[in-house]
């Protein structure tokens, strides 16, 4: 067996060497959120037989009438349905919760099904701010429950095998990584006006504990993402992914300082976050540099996206479709440059739910825990900190705070709008 292929059967693919459950041992799973992602989440625990969804969750009555034809024209039973998340956690007969929620309902949900005894599957990034993801690291902790972020790249062989070859010292050492997002797709949402309410929409559920704002279709469904009030952006929608990949290689340090520099350059529309930013993080042993730009496909060494892990003696380069090394042009003589193709399918993200069905019969810890959730959701909120305060921030990672920075602070948990609050 490879190296590269024992770390991975050791960390992505426990489950090879966990002991199954029968075909009758039925883990049953609570959904809440039925919007895109949730889809995708369902499918992937759905792909192990002992899989039922024995319930579903949505303030948006049209989402769920298409989840249950969805679930109905695959084979599978028909789940009792709900507006209000709490009427999922609830159940005494829930096993396991997927938050599949918007980030700004990613806390409460999950707080709360710990707080019930449950398991969960937790959407990235793990919340809209840092102080609310420490909360829940520290209630996985206490309520000892399993829980996985969703990040499934986690769970993929291709990724696991570039991070083992940036430990093993394969390209020397690494002292910058880059990690991009360039992505065309990003289009002008226009400027719609408010308007009022979907029928079959409780859109004061929605909000929950965001500010009170008049309905505008910008801020519902998908491009929630772009306001601030229920997300960061792309720093922590893309970043999450590919800043995970790079401390996943990288270990678990907090960098000392952040800097970020971007802006709405470009869309003319009412959504609020940067179409163009750059972070850049210094870490005790290295350089991290984040950028992202939307409408534009070309990003370094022409990808859309990707991490680039940069050694003294060669530049390993990873994204969805595989990686590669390419040695120094002085090593070039001495060093065999290597590739390696794959692809990142839906099996990468089943793999990553039965990680998490695994651990919940052998109570160890997930591949993606809240320990590792919070880390890299934490580090992904830290730039746009640094953006919005519009400072050099110095981070201390034991307090959660940004000493002498109270524009930076006041960021560091998100403000709840009453009743709601993280117990």
């Amino acid at each position: 067996m490879t190296p590269s292929r024992r770390f991975f059967m050791q960390g992505a693919l426990a489950a090879a060497t966990t002991a199954r459950a029968s075909a009758n041992d039925r883990i049953r799973l609570g959904v809440i959120g039925c919007g895109g992602i949730s889809r995708s989440v369902t499918n992937a625990f759905l792909a192990s037989k002992e899989v039922e969804v024995a319930a579903i969750c949505d303030v948006d009555d049209q989402c769920i009438a298409n989840t249950l034809k969805r679930l109905e024209s695959e084979g599978h039973p028909r789940p009792a349905t709900a507006k209000d998340f709490r009427r999922v956690i609830e159940r005494k007969d829930i096993d396991v919760v997927a938050v599949c929620t918007p980030d700004h309902w990613h806390a409460i949900p999950t707080l709360a099904a710990f707080q019930a005894g449950k398991d969960v599957y937790v959407e990235k990034p793990l919340a809209t701010s840092i102080g609310e993801g420490r909360v829940l690291r520290d209630a996985a902790r206490r309520y000892n429950r399993v829980a996985q972020m969703g990040t499934h790249w986690r769970s993929g062989e291709h990724y696991a095998e570039a991070v083992e070859l940036v430990r093993s010292g394969k390209i020397g050492k690494v002292r910058q990584v880059r990690c991009w997002a360039y992505l065309d797709w990003v289009k002008d949402a226009g400027n719609p006006p408010d308007s009022p309410v979907p029928a079959g929409v409780d859109y004061d559920l929605w909000l929950g504990p965001a500010p009170a704002r008049p309905f505008n279709k910008n801020r519902f469904h998908f491009n929630f993402r772009w306001f601030w009030d229920y997300a960061g952006g792309l720093m922590t929608d893309w970043g999450v992914h590919l800043i995970n990949i790079a401390l996943w290689a990288m270990g678990p340090e907090w960098p000392k300082s952040v800097v970020a520099s971007g802006g709405k350059y470009l869309l003319q529309d009412n959504t609020e976050t940067p179409d163009t930013q750059i972070t850049v993080y210094d870490f005790p042993s290295y350089t991290l540099i984040w950028e992202h730009q939307v409408q534009c496909g070309l990003g370094p060494d022409r990808r859309e996206h990707g991490v680039m892990f940069t050694g003294s003696d060669a530049t390993l380069i990873l994204d969805t479709s595989g990686w590669e090394i390419i040695a120094e042009p002085l090593k070039r003589g001495s060093m065999v440059e290597m590739r390696r193709r794959s692809r990142t399918t839906e099996t990468m993200r089943a793999q990553h739910a039965r990680n998490l069905l695994d651990c919940m019969k052998s109570r160890q810890p997930t591949v993606e825990n809240l320990d590792v959730g919070h880390h890299v959701s934490a580090v992904a909120h830290l730039g746009n900190l640094a953006l919005r305060s519009k400072s050099r921030i110095e981070w201390d990672a034991d307090t959660a705070q940004v000493p002498g920075n109270a524009a930076a602070n006041a960021l560091v948990t998100a403000r709840y709008r009453a009743p709601w609050k993280l117990d």
